[in-house]
């Protein structure tokens, strides 16, 4: 599989000074992939799994890595770190965030996929896709946009604040299909915050894929497997 990367700021809308990383399977993508990363990473930290996802040489995608802008996590004593929105705290059961933070972060990626719907990518050849709090984005974002995108992409996740989903979850877009992963020993994001949002994806009439594997917060081998064969279903 041949790529090339870059960032593009070009009409781009701004989440940081910085534009997304941009990698391009082959030319003239036919799909996007926006992925954002979770809490303290940056736009880098996912883009090496793009050639392990083995997509076949005919699927050209554009994969977008944004970067979440720098600010105090209250969570964190409010140490400045990369973050989709703050945490104001944590509970075994739950995470107690920012309302406003999410809003503002999901419009963010709205944006991005509007722009890519004037590349020519049509919205249900486009996957947002996220990695804990980037996955809670991804949650929001997908499963409230105003018409269906091609899939969520759901890892070591949770649903931040469901009665967003409740109050926006759109009809129609309970047709974008959900693969969602978590790690069965996650201290960071328990897995039941991971089961229940698949409750939430479920209530909501998404089709959904849920796998666990057997690791902590992180990424496995086998995953990265899965997530690129859902790839190649879903876009190819």
């Amino acid at each position: 599989m041949s790529s090339s990367a870059h960032s593009d700021s070009a009409a781009s809308p701004s989440l940081d000074h910085e534009p997304p990383i941009e990698i391009e399977t082959g030319a003239n993508p036919g799909a996007s992939v926006i992925w954002l990363h979770g809490l303290g990473a940056d736009g880098s930290d996912f883009v090496p799994i793009v050639p392990e996802l083995r997509l076949p040489e005919h699927l050209a995608v554009r994969f977008i890595f944004p970067h979440a802008r720098r600010m105090p996590v209250t969570w964190n004593n409010g140490h400045v770190m990369r973050a989709w929105y703050d945490i104001v705290s944590v509970d075994d059961d739950k995470r107690h965030a920012d309302e406003a933070g999410v809003r503002a972060s999901r419009d963010a990626v709205r944006a991005w996929i509007k722009r890519e719907e004037a590349r020519g990518i049509p919205a249900t050849r486009i996957i947002v896709a996220g990695f804990s709090q980037g996955g809670a984005i991804a949650y929001t974002t997908g499963m409230t946009h105003p018409e269906p995108l091609g899939g969520i992409l759901a890892l070591s996740t949770y649903v931040p604040i469901p009665s967003i989903i409740a109050e926006e979850g759109r009809s129609g877009s309970e047709s974008t299909p959900v693969f969602a992963a978590h790690g069965s020993d996650d201290a960071v994001v328990p897995m039941p915050l991971g089961e229940r949002a698949c409750g939430i994806v479920r209530d909501a009439g998404h089709p959904l894929r849920w796998e666990t594997y057997p690791m902590g917060h992180s990424v496995h081998p086998r995953e990265i497997a899965d997530i690129g064969a859902w790839l190649i279903e879903r876009l190819g």
